[in-house]
């Protein structure tokens, strides 16, 4: 990973727990209760995705070299 930047890291993390997330809520039907916990996980894990995502964009914005603002007054 040597190229790769922290912020993508992250964003690929939560990305990935936000698709498992959805594919343990739809597959599971909540017939059994054992099978009802994997389901509520599934929404956890979800929503823990869309805030480590989130988390991502966000060390993304800061991160972001903005070029200095240069005044000229026209003095």
């Amino acid at each position: 990973m040597h190229g790769m930047r922290v912020e993508l890291i992250v964003f690929l993390a939560g990305l990935t727990m936000l698709v498992s997330g959805l594919v343990m809520f739809y597959t599971v039907g909540s017939a059994d209760p054992p099978l009802r916990a994997v389901k509520n996980a599934g929404t956890f894990v979800g929503i823990g995705g869309i805030g480590v995502m989130l988390a991502g964009v966000l060390l993304y914005l800061i991160s972001k070299n903005e070029p200095p603002i240069s005044e000229d007054l026209g003095v």
